[in-house]
């Protein structure tokens, strides 16, 4: 309206009317043409754009790349199996190396076991791989103890040259220097890459064993290197090491054959698993039995739970490096939105976030997830991991279990007399320790004559400094001497013992010296 009224169709608020009252019919029949034609128009306009907005939402679909992947690693697994030349399910769902590639020892007699002491297994395999030279008079072995899911091909070798897991810490003038030393690594007890486990073929049944596998101890995983050992007619080593659960069983060694150990490095270990760590490895088992394809243990047959796997992976990866480093590696950073192009700090209306992964730390636990989901057998990883949170050193711990260590050997030599060798590097021990400490001084009292490298990493999560602390303190308690203890800096968390050459391979290298 013009000629100084008031424009209703600007200012005037469409008043909210309830259509079929008579209140609401009396209002419509006394506003002015002018006013209804307003309401209509902006009514009209809402419409419009309720409209558009659900044709938006109805053509432009929701997009889960991650979730495609998944459908489509399994519908390869699914036509793996279906195809006609696979005679028994779908290819193994892991990558076991070439049998060519180690060797195998076999050991047809029963191995009693700690937690089954009325049911041994009957029979194992042992896959093991070896460096350097032994010498005459057998006393140069070094026994190299490996992490939770490594396999025995720790460097290179003639039969396989590929680059092993610990590669730049074995060879001549490394820390494992192949020129003085016959360095021997086995794949434990209850793995899949060519020892006895539970993907293994049962003899009674001609089956895998699945779940009828027997839960086992680092204790049984040891004593089975031993009987490797016992072939090779090798009373004693020179040294046991260990990094992770490796260090646990180099620990393990020492305890159960005091006699036979010249040394031991324990890297990253602990001898006494703690609630922290055996909660993120209940997480890691708990998202892996809920996998539908896992079938309690029995999918040999079928699809493997690669989801289960694949989760548990990531849950492991985020324990095995630490937050400073992903600060620096990663940051904030998304993942680039074409290929070829760099990755962007902030997401805005050019890059809409998603559901599946967008920031680069996201896709580095993805990737990390699926290299491992196919590689590694599902149960093994529940059984080893099992395992290592029964890990107890302490004194009463270790009465419950009535495991005693073995009497000395008849051709054992004799343990050389040496110094006073005992020192901490960084930090001195906690002035209120913990209240199981005298317990497990008590219990690693067995290794008071054989001195021991500890080292500790001080952004570890899963291994903290506070438990390296610990195995220096009670080894210290119990008698021991001889204990070196270092922490060492760095970001790179748990798996430092795999990538700081300079300081880890150092430490080793002068303690064997």
């Amino acid at each position: 309206m013009r000629g100084g009224g008031r424009d209703y169709s600007e200012k005037v608020a469409a008043p909210k009317l309830r259509l079929g009252s008579q209140s609401g019919h009396a209002l419509r029949l006394a506003l002015s043409p002018a006013i209804m034609a307003s309401i209509a128009l902006r009514r009209a306009h809402r419409l419009g754009a309720l409209a558009r907005t659900a044709r938006a939402i109805s053509t432009a679909r929701p997009s889960f790349p991650c979730v495609d992947a998944h459908a489509a690693r399994e519908s390869r697994l699914i036509a793996r199996s279906a195809d006609p030349a696979c005679d028994s399910g779908p290819e193994p769902p892991y990558a076991r190396p070439n049998p060519t590639s180690y060797h195998t020892f076999h050991h047809p007699k029963p191995l009693p076991l700690v937690y089954h002491p009325d049911a041994p297994l009957p029979a194992f395999d042992i896959a093991y791989e070896t460096w350097g030279t032994l010498n005459a008079a057998r006393d140069n072995v070094i026994l190299l103890h490996t992490g939770l899911s490594a396999s025995s091909h720790a460097a290179a070798t003639p039969a396989n040259p590929a680059p092993g897991w610990w590669d730049k810490f074995i060879g001549p003038g490394k820390a494992l220097d192949t020129d003085q030393f016959f360095i021997v690594c086995t794949n434990v007890l209850g793995g899949c890459y060519g020892s006895t486990g539970p993907s293994s073929i049962e003899q009674a049944t001609g089956r895998p064993w699945g779940t009828r596998f027997p839960v086992l101890s680092i204790f049984d995983m040891v004593n089975a290197q031993f009987r490797l050992m016992d072939s090779m007619g090798i009373d004693k080593l020179y040294a046991s090491v260990g990094c992770s659960m490796g260090a646990m069983q180099s620990l393990a060694a020492g305890w159960l054959h005091p006699s036979r150990i010249g040394k031991i490095v324990s890297i990253s270990g602990t001898a006494r698993s703690s609630p922290s760590a055996i909660a993120m490895r209940f997480a890691q088992r708990s998202v892996l039995m809920a996998d539908p394809n896992w079938k309690n243990g029995f999918y040999y047959d079928g699809l493997p739970p690669h989801t289960g796997m694949k989760l548990a992976r990531q849950i492991a990866t985020i324990t095995y490096r630490s937050g400073p480093e992903w600060d620096l590696r990663f940051g904030r950073q998304l993942t680039p939105s074409a290929p070829g192009e760099e990755p962007t700090a902030h997401a805005g209306p050019a890059r809409a976030p998603a559901l599946c992964p967008d920031f680069l730390i996201e896709t580095y636990l993805d990737h990390q997830g699926e290299q491992f989901c196919l590689k590694y057998d599902a149960n093994s990883l529940l059984y080893i991991s099992k395992a290592m949170d029964l890990f107890d050193l302490t004194g009463p711990a270790l009465d419950a279990l009535g495991v005693r260590p073995f009497a000395p050997t008849a051709h054992a030599p004799k343990q050389p007399s040496t110094q006073k060798t005992s020192h901490s590097k960084s930090h001195p021990p906690p002035p209120n320790p913990p209240p199981h400490l005298p317990a497990l001084a008590a219990g690693l009292a067995p290794l008071a004559h054989i001195p021991t490298l500890v080292l500790g990493v001080q952004s570890d999560i899963l291994f903290t400094v506070e438990q390296q602390r610990e195995v220096a303190d009670a080894l210290r308690m119990g008698g021991n001497e001889q204990v070196s203890y270092y922490e060492l800096g760095g970001v790179w968390g748990h798996d430092t013992f795999l990538i700081d050459v300079l300081n880890v391979g150092g430490a080793i290298r002068g303690f064997l010296s």
